[in-house]
């Protein structure tokens, strides 16, 4: 599968900015959907955004709507994810993930990354 690398997370207060990116190896990286999900401490893996394979159809998490903007390069093999806005509750590790159907569901996606911490600080 492709191997995909989160960078960009750290620490920010609420009401910041982060920018979180997603780089895959291989040559295929554009015949994938891209999604990004986060996972907070004691609660399950949820579905934050994604984006379809040319780019043109994104989709967000009614939580993350309006404040996320996920987004893509395929000519870098890149995917993005700025968030503005952030609030506590965004604590989480987020992850990049891969596959070949364009969905909200985890069992959806092929390849993940190994996650990065974003912490929002009240």
């Amino acid at each position: 599968q492709v191997q995909l690398v989160e960078s960009g997370g750290g620490v920010v207060q609420a009401g910041g900015s982060l920018r979180l990116s997603c780089a895959a190896s291989g040559r295929t990286f554009s015949n994938y959907h891209m999604g990004w999900f986060r996972q907070a401490p004691m609660k399950e893996r949820e579905f934050v955004a994604r984006i379809s394979t040319s780019g043109i159809i994104r989709n967000y998490a009614d939580s993350v709507k309006g404040r996320f903007t996920i987004s893509r390069d395929n000519a870098k093999n890149t995917v993005d994810l700025q968030m503005n806005s952030l609030k506590p509750e965004d604590t989480a590790v987020y992850y990049c993930a891969a596959g070949r159907i364009l969905s909200a569901r985890l069992d959806a996606y092929d390849a993940w990354g190994q996650g990065i911490q974003v912490t929002v600080s009240s």
